[in-house]
């Protein structure tokens, strides 16, 4: 159970999130992204920022838990969904987490070949 306030931030470069896309494709997505992620990527004219800003934030959560992508976290365990004004929210798919989504705040942004997410969590 994780207790008081944390941080996390990871950047990602797009390319790299590219690459393996051309080289894995579909089940590259499938693997880091959820179906309802994977279909507001594709929205988007070029979706590799997008994809990669979700990568950052799963990131930057799991550095933010102290537990890295593993330990009972994995890419599945949340999901990065955006509210009615667009705003990136995390939403918590795996409730042995112990997080509540209201304790994780979520800042994305992108920018040429970067993307990079900024995590604080609450407990």
């Amino acid at each position: 159970m994780i207790t008081g306030r944390e941080i996390g931030v990871d950047i990602v470069d797009i390319r790299r999130i590219r690459k393996s896309y051309e080289k894995y494709g579909e089940k590259f997505l499938r693997r880091v992204l959820t179906e309802n992620e994977i279909s507001y990527c594709r929205r988007k004219k070029d979706m590799m920022p997008s994809v990669a800003a979700r990568f950052a934030a799963r990131e930057a959560l799991s550095k933010a838990m102290g537990s890295g992508i593993s330990g009972g976290f994995s890419w599945k365990s949340v999901e990065i969904a955006n509210n009615k004004h667009g705003k990136p929210f995390i939403r918590v798919l795996d409730k042995n987490l112990g997080i509540p989504d209201s304790s994780i705040k979520l800042s994305l942004s992108h920018d040429g070949d970067y993307a990079v997410a900024v995590v604080l969590l609450d407990c």
